[in-house]
């Protein structure tokens, strides 16, 4: 592994607000420079109580300002929401203003339900077909400007942004593959086809003029605490954010209990479980044997660690206690 990253939705939660949730991100971010991650992810969701990074490149402008070498990277960008254009300018903005510590990832999903993506996007039934038009529009954006070009990124033309493709299924990883860039997995809560999307990235990856071999990342829930008992309970949480997405009614971020069993099935438990499997629970020797295994599994060059908590002090302290963990497997 040569880096460790984190993921930050800026989770509201109950008693809480979006300014709050914001602000709490920042105190992270600051906390994870200090630790030694090398990138701080934001992401796009829309019409989710419990998520306050929609304007994402806005919110990476409020990290990046009130930090100084942290990378800040979107985690990603649902490119088929947008204008490739405004997306270059956005972020061609952001590396202006932080030279040398912007990252640009990039999903096609909405990152949404289905109404808020037909107000989001350009071509609701269609937008997610041009993603690979798309990406290569953006690459053209922020490349040298060519002699006639008459629409430029002001800022953003001659940048060279890096651009990550990020999935949850094969799609992304064959695309990232065949562009040649870096791919990352959203693995923390899509697990199932994350060892195959590796093995087909890998495989079919083609050198190109932004990197020449591999760059795989993949992402992971941690949930540390001192016992094993606390880290799980930390992580119910999520669990009951999980399920009130599935029945359709999700709200701020709940606190944690001590029985999942009292608030949902066990067919609802059982899809969780499967939902979360790739996660790092519990005290930090059982969170350091677990991510050894992922890490020999997987090989992955970077490790994107997240998890969302009621108590922004016990996050803090989990992501803490993670890179105590990780930077003891930073290679060489």
């Amino acid at each position: 592994m040569r880096a460790f990253s984190l993921l930050d939705l800026s989770p509201i939660t109950e008693g809480g607000d979006a300014r709050q949730a914001l602000m709490n991100s920042l105190d992270l971010a600051r906390h994870a420079e200090n630790l030694g991650y090398k990138r701080f992810w934001m992401a796009e969701h829309h019409n989710i109580a419990s998520v306050a990074s929609a304007a994402t490149a806005v919110a990476l402008g409020y990290i990046a300002a009130g930090t100084s070498k942290i990378r800040v990277a979107a985690g990603g960008v649902m490119l088929p929401n947008h204008a490739p254009l405004v997306i270059a300018e956005q972020f061609g903005t952001l590396a202006t203003l932080y030279p040398d510590r912007v990252d640009l990832g990039l999903g096609r999903a909405p990152g949404t339900d289905g109404g808020t993506m037909t107000a989001l996007r350009r071509d609701p039934m269609h937008a997610a077909d041009h993603f690979p038009e798309d990406v290569r529009e953006l690459q053209h954006y922020f490349g040298p400007v060519k002699p006639g070009q008459r629409v430029l990124a002001i800022p953003g033309a001659g940048l060279g942004v890096p651009i990550w493709l990020l999935g949850s299924s094969l799609y992304s990883a064959q695309l990232a593959a065949a562009m040649g860039l870096p791919f990352a997995f959203a693995s923390h809560f899509a697990p199932a086809m994350l060892d195959r999307a590796l093995h087909l990235y890998r495989t079919g990856f083609r050198p190109s003029e932004y990197l020449d071999k591999p760059y795989a990342a993949a992402a992971i829930n941690v949930f540390a605490a001192d016992s094993d008992e606390e880290g799980r309970r930390l992580m119910t949480t999520i669990e009951q954010q999980f399920i009130a997405l599935h029945r359709g009614n999700p709200g701020p971020l709940k606190p944690p209990v001590d029985d999942m069993e009292s608030v949902a099935s066990r067919g609802e438990r059982m899809q969780v479980t499967q939902a979360l499997a790739e996660s790092a629970v519990g005290s930090k020797e059982s969170v350091a044997q677990w991510i050894d295994q992922f890490l020999a599994r997987t090989q992955v060059d970077e490790l994107i660690v997240t998890g969302a908590m009621y108590d922004h002090d016990a996050r803090l302290y989990s992501f803490e206690l993670a890179a105590d963990v990780l930077r003891e497997r930073i290679d060489g």
